[in-house]
């Protein structure tokens, strides 16, 4: 059984109040705005996703993050997990990303992250987007039980979780 219906269909664009940024699915040629965006937050990035996800390491090369964001953009396609960049309106830089992926842990059907660069923490752009994605999620996503990690549960507290039965 797949994690979404069938019909579902993801959003291919989600604007964020105030009109200047959005987010979009990510895809392999955003690596040259991806790269230095993750590499240029990369310390506080490991504080958050690194215990977890072992991302993103001090060594990662431009290659290895082409590939990153070639594997997602595949897993968009398959509606395996989703990865949505925050852009600025132009779309000459990558702000953030937001993730959407099946449970790993039990106890929900959907599981969110998300983060900004450095220079946007404590921003409006950050408080704008912190705001929209559970309202975003509960509107245009078929989760009953969304888990938003990092926000309503503690990454440690998630990695106690039991894992989720279909992993």
């Amino acid at each position: 059984m797949s994690w979404l219906p069938d019909d579902f269909v993801h959003p291919l664009l989600v604007p964020l109040p105030g009109g200047g940024h959005h987010l979009r699915p990510i895809r392999e040629a955003d690596t040259p705005l991806d790269y230095p965006a993750v590499m240029g937050s990369r310390e506080r990035l490991w504080t958050i996703f690194g215990p977890a996800w072992g991302w993103p390491a001090a060594t990662m090369t431009y290659e290895a993050d082409q590939a990153d964001l070639l594997r997602h953009e595949k897993e968009i396609a398959a509606h395996q997990s989703f990865n949505y960049a925050l852009f600025d309106a132009a779309e000459t830089a990558l702000l953030g990303c937001v993730y959407i992926d099946p449970p790993e842990r039990a106890g929900a059907d959907g599981e969110i992250s998300w983060w900004v660069v450095d220079e946007l923490v404590g921003s409006k752009v950050e408080q704008a987007l912190a705001a929209l994605v559970p309202q975003w999620i509960a509107a245009d996503w078929p989760f009953e039980k969304p888990r938003f990690l990092g926000r309503e549960i503690s990454w440690s507290d998630w990695l106690a979780l039991p894992e989720h039965p279909d992993t």
